[in-house]
């Protein structure tokens, strides 16, 4: 087994730490384990740069997990590593997508004798990179309200009701906005309808386990756009009750589609990319990278 560089978060709870333990312990069973604890992108540059051939172990969530694809698609690495992941976060989203257990010592395992694969990756015109999704609109206040409430009600350790709260307070104000979403070239809509969301997957879910994307396969080489019009009162209520259902791609309100390259423009709108907010934003705009790196996922 090659040697494992385990890349943690310097500034984890102890829960964290536990599950970290308790993966590390069925890791050093098998393969020399180094970990490394970071809490900013300068000492994550400084890890990578002194990485050497050992294969990658990222323990965390989501956002760990973009940080350390950002830093490597910065660097020009991210084609040549193969990256394992421990889902120690709260939402573990991309995790779910892949199939890799939430269990500290079941992931540790896959860590170990699961089976390497590519994954695909979105990027956008800035070069900034989106592991699992990103999304803008209601759902992006959703992810900023809940950002906050994750971190009020991390301490008791329910940190992940904290977006079906945002999701819930952004429902009784949600931002509609007037844009033009395109699709390879194609106006899926424009801005003389306002909408409510708009949702690029590469993986299935945000927020712990919402399905906003569905279908979304980060191996399949397209990208899962989703646009939700349900801008009245009933609508928009109907809509977050069947999107926690699973049903909300069966709406009239409801447009998707299939892509390699997407762009909205329009009024001021935020962006949620991998938990990560930006904006206001006028235009943006992102394309898929076929297999840009390579994760290790379970047996299929």
């Amino acid at each position: 087994m090659d040697p494992l560089l385990v890349i943690a978060n310097a500034e984890a709870g102890g829960g964290e730490r536990d599950a970290l333990q308790q993966a590390l312990e069925v890791l050093r069973a098998e393969a020399d384990v180094e970990v490394a604890r970071t809490s900013n992108p300068g000492e994550l540059d400084g890890v990578l740069h002194r990485a050497g051939c050992r294969r990658l172990v990222v323990a965390g969530g989501d956002g760990s997990l973009h940080a350390v694809v950002k830093a490597l698609y910065k660097r020009h690495e991210l084609e040549k590593r193969t990256i394992g992941l421990l889902p120690l976060g709260t939402g573990n989203d991309f995790a779910r997508s892949l199939g890799i257990p939430l269990d500290p010592q079941e992931a540790a395992r896959t860590v170990l004798t699961g089976e390497v694969r590519p994954m695909d990756l979105i990027v956008d015109e800035l070069g900034g990179v989106v592991v699992n999704n990103v999304h803008a609109g209601a759902s992006a206040q959703a992810s900023r309200r809940g950002a906050r409430w994750k971190k009020r009600l991390g301490p008791f350790g329910i940190g992940i009701l904290g977006y079906p709260v945002g999701a819930a307070l952004a429902a009784f104000r949600p931002p509609y906005v007037r844009l033009r979403i395109e699709v390879d070239g194609e106006i899926l809509v424009d801005v003389d309808r306002p909408t409510l969301m708009v949702a690029i997957g590469n993986g299935a879910s945000v927020g712990g386990g919402t399905e906003l994307t569905p279908d979304a396969d980060p191996e399949d080489g397209r990208l899962d756009v989703m646009v939700s019009l349900a801008t009245g009162p009933l609508q928009r209520f109907a809509y977050v009750g069947e999107l926690v259902l699973g049903k909300h791609q069966e709406r009239d309100d409801v447009l998707t589609a299939r892509a390699t390259q997407v762009t909205i423009s329009g009024e001021d709108f935020y962006l949620s990319a991998d938990g990560e907010i930006n904006g206001p934003e006028r235009r943006r705009s992102w394309h898929l990278e076929r297999a840009a790196y390579s994760m290790v996922v379970p047996p299929a």
